[in-house]
């Protein structure tokens, strides 16, 4: 039997579960001076007072419980956790009243700290400042609600503990960027906090050079240019990014189309100038062309499935990832100043969808 998992089964089968804190408040009608009204009632909470359409609940409750983030708030309540006069609200911006019970339910915080697991790495380079890394489709970069651990992170931690930046904290030693769990390719993490903030600068000033290799559907037009447009939280979707025409982040994406496949599929070459969540793959789909293979954007149309050969279509439909492979990456080493360019070829299940797609339509 294998030792770690009977441990692990141990702990589960015999240690209860932490309990949720549940935190009651309710909404004072004095609440704008910041000072409880005479006879307030023990459980109300001070903030600022709802103005003529109501204060967000959001602000409201980071104002009235200042040892909670407004961005925590907001994870809490996409997730239901709080409650106004017992009815569940999602909604961030939900106007709240003078009287309005609310509930929020803290659930207990994740383990900080990841352990080190012996997992294999690709390292293209590695010195005393920093490791650069191919990384394999599949495998999250750090623990995270979904990944509790098989991680980058878990994989650093046994490979060169002593030596990982501390600047990303207990949870994400030495991580200067991400890649998306299912994207694969080239990712630079740094082992002296030195390095780390360094690497970061370049990354925040656009001096680090990305780029990466899609197979989208259909073929953009014109066949090359640059997408320039705001990234934030789908409205309607909140789990999903977008481009949005409010309230998001910059964000730039220079694509190339490298060659068609086919008909109905493109190989394209990105060049990121911004570093957005899930950039290449909102911009991508904005102008319609998503990647194939994606689960959260990349729905392809009938008329484009068609026009594949029926091994490309296989090929498409069953592909069980988003086709996006980080191949290049280039940054100024932080110890020397000297250029370093890193590629790596692509994995075999893209280079296997591209043949596959370049398959005659007979």
């Amino acid at each position: 039997m294998n030792t770690d998992h009977a441990d692990t089964d141990h702990a589960d089968a015999d240690d209860p579960p932490l309990p949720v804190e549940r935190i009651a408040l309710t909404v004072g009608a004095a609440a704008s001076t910041g000072v409880a009204a005479p006879g307030t009632a023990p459980g109300t909470a001070i903030g600022p007072a709802p103005g003529t359409d109501g204060t967000r609940c959001d602000r409201w409750l980071a104002d009235a419980l200042p040892e909670m983030s407004r961005s925590r708030i907001k994870a809490l309540m996409l997730d239901g956790m709080v409650t106004i006069n017992g009815e569940t609200v999602k909604e961030p911006k939900t106007p709240v009243k003078p009287g309005a019970r609310i509930t929020i339910d803290v659930p207990p915080p994740e383990p900080a700290t990841p352990r080190p697991q012996a997992i294999a790495l690709t390292i293209l380079h590695e010195d005393d400042n920093l490791i650069v890394i191919d990384k394999p489709a599949g495998l999250a970069v750090h623990p995270a609600p979904g990944s509790p651990d098989g991680t980058l992170v878990n994989a650093l931690l046994a490979h060169c503990a002593d030596t990982l930046s501390g600047i990303g904290g207990v949870a994400r030693p030495g991580i200067v960027h991400r890649l998306d769990k299912e994207t694969s390719g080239l990712i630079v993490c740094a082992k002296t906090d030195r390095a780390h903030a360094e690497l970061s600068r370049q990354f925040a000033e656009h001096s680090a050079g990305r780029r990466y290799i899609a197979v989208c559907w259909g073929t953009p037009s014109p066949s090359e240019g640059t997408i320039d447009a705001p990234i934030g939280r789908d409205p309607r979707e909140r789990k999903r990014m977008a481009v949005v025409s409010g309230g998001g982040k910059r964000a730039v994406t220079h694509y190339r189309v490298e060659k068609r496949l086919g008909l109905g599929a493109s190989r394209i070459a990105c060049r990121l100038e911004t570093g957005r969540t899930h950039q290449i793959r909102v911009h991508l789909t904005h102008i319609g062309h998503p990647l194939i293979g994606d689960p959260v954007y990349g729905r392809a149309t009938t008329a484009r499935r068609g026009r594949l050969s029926p091994r490309g279509r296989d090929a498409a439909e069953t592909f069980a990832r988003q086709a996006l492979h980080a191949a290049e990456l280039s940054f100024d080493h932080p110890e020397d100043g000297r250029r370093m360019t890193f590629e790596c070829p692509l994995p075999g299940d893209m280079a296997a969808l591209i043949e596959a797609l370049e398959a005659p339509t007979v």
